[in-house]
């Protein structure tokens, strides 16, 4: 395993950092407004688990996780050197944000949380295998992503809840 720190000159490029970050929030203002044509009609009619946050919980959690994603692709791409490696990498990650952003067009925007629930299944192999190639680079980027696995796990679970009482 590869242990790699950020360089001195690191704190003088900020912009690939907020570029990360803003496409990061991007993608999840994007779901949001999917979420919200169907978060105040259609997702208060279905019937959830015992274990359903409250809706003020998601946002506040997913800003976090996006940050979070966000500050840990931005240390792959300053640590690891370009190439086969760090490209790998940045393109799981890629995958895993499309994946993310179709689960909320798919659940809340389509209203589907049977095709929800089978997309969900590989967002989730998508961050595990995104973590896992962050380690290997950076072992503070992959940690970062443990909250968001976390997430997507009991996000899963509500999600399987949720189609199995509707």
């Amino acid at each position: 395993m590869t242990t790699h720190t950020l360089s001195p000159r690191a704190p003088k490029r900020l912009l690939p950092a907020v570029i990360s970050i803003v496409l990061a929030l991007a993608v999840g203002a994007i779901g949001g407004l999917a979420t919200a044509s169907s978060v105040t009609s259609w997702y208060v009619t279905l019937t959830k688990p015992v274990f359903n946050p409250p809706n003020a919980v998601f946002g506040p959690v997913w800003t976090t996780l996006y940050i979070l994603m966000a500050v840990a692709a931005w240390r792959v791409w300053e640590v690891a050197p370009a190439g086969p490696v760090r490209r790998r990498a940045i393109t799981l990650y890629a995958a895993q944000l499309g994946l993310n952003l179709a689960w909320s067009l798919i659940f809340f925007g389509l209203r589907r949380p049977d095709l929800a629930l089978a997309e969900i299944a590989v967002l989730l192999a998508a961050v595990i295998a995104t973590a896992i190639a962050f380690w290997r680079i950076d072992r503070p980027a992959g940690l970062m992503l443990v909250p968001y696995a976390a997430w997507v796990s009991f996000a899963s679970v509500l999600n399987f809840a949720i189609w199995r009482l509707n």
